[in-house]
């Protein structure tokens, strides 16, 4: 999975950088929706990020989001932000797909 994104300044942090913290809801949502997509449902069950650079304000950055690992009902997704080629942070979240029925 591939998707565009941009952080505006209500997401900014120190030095003219996005919010780490940002970086991490984002990872949570993009790895979320693909953990999610076609089945009934998975929750996160854990979320690493690594911070790897800056990650500037108001530019367009290319997100991708990928399986690494099945195994039951555990899924790990891993995920990458870039500029330009440049990772800028990486992600692996480790998700549990619901039983059926279960909220």
């Amino acid at each position: 999975m591939t998707a565009r994104v941009r952080f505006g300044r209500a997401y900014l942090g120190d030095r003219a950088a996005v919010h780490g913290g940002a970086l991490s809801l984002l990872f949570d949502e993009i790895l979320g929706r693909f953990a999610n997509h076609g089945r009934e449902g998975a929750r996160t069950a854990r979320l690493q990020v690594d911070y790897r650079q800056v990650v500037p304000l108001d530019r367009d950055l290319d997100v991708e989001a990928w399986v690494s690992d099945q195994r039951g009902r555990k899924l790990t997704i891993a995920g990458r932000l870039a500029n330009g080629g440049h990772t800028l942070a990486e992600a692996e979240a480790l998700f549990v797909v619901l039983h059926k029925g279960q909220p």
